[in-house]
């Protein structure tokens, strides 16, 4: 590929739970010029870790889900390797951003600041980053967003700051079991050795950028710190409470609890430059610069200013606020995106993999969707409604349950209707006590986008506009938000939804048809109906 000499690159690295992936992004046409990912399982260089098909280490318990850090200092390595070997001018990348799948952290000892300074130093033998930084962990293993064996203690930091409502007041959320603060309580409750070992908790989207230049104490980002049930989400600052609250009988209290913990930053900050261990191993610039990051829904938010519905497996919507705003049920959590925006955060679960199900249950493969779109015509909206949620759901929160037909009988376009409206519902319904009512479209992602008669739903549900965006990702956002931040740190205007526009591209606007919004809303009609039945089933 041509590599001019002017040329800036901007690159967005997503350390998920399955990959690695990177986006390369010239910063002056906006175009996507590189991108690839690297599988821990798939890839020989990064599947001898010892993680199971599930992407973990086998746990040592019910509810444990860990990886191994140096797993992830290797696929950095690799991905370098590959970039340089596909023809990617590093030299040219002037940013680089992470995104780090949230909530997930490593336990950093008191030698870590001496084997992370030798990536600073120059004319070092460039070794591998997993056996340069081998020895820099007091706790072997990385706790990572699936973590489900916290009970007891986001119980105990839910009640020592006086309960759920305080607990969503001071922290956005309420301590869900796989939020960082609550984890790591558990770490120093079963190994207080390790725990009282550790100098430095960073959470893997903030680990990134330490290892990238040679820094143990990059701060952590706000978007990120909001899913640690320690950071306060009004004051964006370390909150007394909850570290009072998550320290309470463990070694050193809450002095020891902060003294680990980084300061907090904007996500869109400068935390450095590139270390020389990758200007001298593979050719990047040495004035490259490092940003702080943020976690990967924070950062796939970042191309999107307005309101955004993933409609994929699970289902995940992102409501932009004021800051002030939250959800008192707790069903959703408050954040920042990657570039300092606020907004709330809610998972469903069981998404379009109930979707899926169905179409299967009449003969239809998983991607056989003609037959069912052919379906969905023959039905009017607002008509049937199919239940079905295989998976304990989160938003709002209720156990699994079996298919349950509370109106409309055993057929394709009846149950397939039914599935994806209750679906629909569901999201919309729980959603509002933090969604603002306005005329401003809401972008919809995902493979759902490709159905005419789905989007049409979309819109009447929600009563406004609909926009259809392709697929961003985690390493796309943390990308835009890296080139944002080399225009804020020279002073200079960058208008980012006109470069968003660019780089992530949008479909036409679909507007809600009167007839199918009036019947979703209003008294006695299929929104409320659905809730009535929806909570019956689930209380």
């Amino acid at each position: 590929m041509p590599n001019p000499k002017n040329q800036r690159l901007a690159l967005g690295l997503d350390s998920s739970t399955q990959s690695l992936s990177a986006i390369v992004i010239d910063i002056d046409t906006a175009e996507k010029c590189f991108e690839h990912a690297l599988d821990y399982r798939a890839d020989a260089r990064l599947n001898g870790f010892g993680i199971g098909e599930d992407y973990i280490l086998p746990p040592r318990e019910e509810g444990e889900a860990e990886q191994p850090p140096l797993m992830y200092l290797a696929s950095l390595d690799a991905m370098f390797t590959d970039m340089r070997e596909a023809g990617v001018a590093l030299e040219n990348i002037v940013a680089i951003n992470t995104s780090g799948q949230q909530h997930g952290h490593v336990y950093l000892n008191r030698d870590a600041d001496a084997l992370l300074a030798q990536l600073v130093r120059r004319g070092e033998v460039p070794s591998p980053l997993r056996d340069l930084l081998k020895d820099a962990f007091s706790y072997p293993t990385a706790p990572i967003w699936m973590t489900a064996n916290t009970v007891a203690q986001t119980d105990a930091v839910r009640n020592g700051v006086g309960g759920k409502a305080e607990m969503i007041n001071l922290s956005g959320s309420d301590a869900p079991l796989r939020f960082t603060g609550t984890v790591v309580r558990r770490v120093a409750e079963q190994y207080p050795q390790h725990y009282a070992a550790t100098a430095k908790i960073q959470l893997i989207s903030s680990f990134i950028p330490a290892v990238l230049t040679g820094n143990i104490n990059v701060p952590i980002d706000y978007g990120n710190g909001c899913g640690m049930s320690l950071m306060n989400y009004r004051s964006k600052a370390w909150d007394s409470a909850l570290l009072t609250a998550t320290a309470d009988g463990l070694t050193g209290g809450t002095e020891a609890l902060q003294s680990k913990l980084p300061a907090l930053a904007r996500p869109d900050s400068i935390v450095g430059n590139l270390a020389a261990y990758y200007v001298e191993k593979y050719g990047f610039e040495e004035r490259c610069a490092v940003i702080a990051g943020s976690g990967d829904n924070p950062q796939a938010k970042v191309p999107v200013a307005g309101d955004l519905l993933s409609l994929g497996t699970s289902f995940v919507n992102m409501v932009s606020t004021d800051g002030d705003t939250l959800d008192p049920e707790g069903f959703a959590n408050a954040m920042y995106d990657g570039i300092n925006r606020p907004f709330m955060f809610g998972c469903r679960t069981n998404g379009a993999m109930v979707w899926d199900a169905v179409r299967n249950n009449y003969g239809l493969a998983k991607e056989e969707y003609a037959p069912a779109e052919a379906a969905l015509k023959q039905v009017a909206p607002g008509q049937f409604m199919t239940f079905w949620q295989p998976k304990t759901e989160s938003f709002p929160v209720s156990s699994a349950y079996e298919l349950i037909r509370a109106i409309g009988a055993p057929t394709l376009a009846e149950d397939y209707t039914g599935i994806i409206e209750t679906s629909l519902a569901a999201v919309y319904i729980y959603s509002a006590v933090f969604t603002k009512q306005t005329a401003a479209p809401l972008f919809v992602t995902g493979g759902a986008t490709d159905s005419p008669e789905i989007m049409r739903r979309v819109a009447g549900i929600w009563n406004r506009p609909t926009l259809p965006v392709e697929k961003g990702g985690a390493a796309l956002g943390a990308a835009v938000a890296g080139v944002k931040a080399l225009y804020d740190a020279a002073n200079e205007t960058f208008d980012i939804e006109a470069f968003s526009a660019s780089v992530l591209k949008r479909g036409e606007p679909i507007q809600p048809n009167p007839e199918d919004v009036e019947a979703y809303h209003g008294e006695g009609k299929y929104l409320e109906r659905f809730r009535e039945k929806y909570e019956q089933i689930i209380c």
